[in-house]
């Protein structure tokens, strides 16, 4: 089976996300908008109790997630995905290291920028043309994500398994 681990933004950044996801992200109908805190991985069911455990122990640690989605970015030339960009901070690096030193499972496949993917799969043209579009119209949401949550792709759609509640100190 495949998972993730994934923060989902406040209803209305979801909705703002979702205005230009769909018409230009064809995984619109497979997923929330959201931050990926750990790479889609492959692991057997028995697993996903330790996981939680492992999960459970993480969030322990970790206050709700203050973030602010502070402009419009691309990936390109790597890809042609544009996206909001979540600024950086320490506290959503220490997240995602914690996440991926306790759950050992996949690999990190990209440096993590924190991000939510607004398009992708674009043509260069497309993309230079809505990237322009979007800049101009740009995004400042700043918010508090009180959860993260263990997802699994079930007939192509990422469902949520288990979330669990940001209640620690940092």
């Amino acid at each position: 089976m495949k998972y993730g681990i994934v923060a989902f933004p406040s209803k209305n950044l979801q909705d703002l996300a979702n205005n230009y996801r769909k018409r230009y992200d064809p995984h619109y109908a497979q997923i929330a908008p959201h931050i990926t805190l750990k790479d889609a991985f492959e692991a057997d069911e028995s697993a996903v109790q330790d996981i939680a455990a492992k999960l459970t122990e993480v969030v322990a640690n970790f206050a709700p997630l203050k973030i602010h989605a502070s402009r419009i970015s691309s990936f390109f030339p790597t890809t042609n995905a544009i996206y909001f960009r979540i600024e950086p901070t320490e506290q959503l690096a220490n997240i995602q290291n914690a996440i991926q030193e306790n759950v050992t499972f996949g690999e990190q496949k990209h440096v993590f920028v924190p991000h939510i993917t607004i398009a992708q799969k674009l043509t260069a043209s497309e993309h230079d043309d809505i990237l322009g579009q979007m800049r101009m119209v740009g995004v400042d949401v700043q918010e508090e994500i009180q959860q993260i949550h263990l997802v699994q792709e079930q007939d192509g759609k990422w469902e949520i398994i288990e979330s669990f509640r940001l209640n620690g100190a940092e």
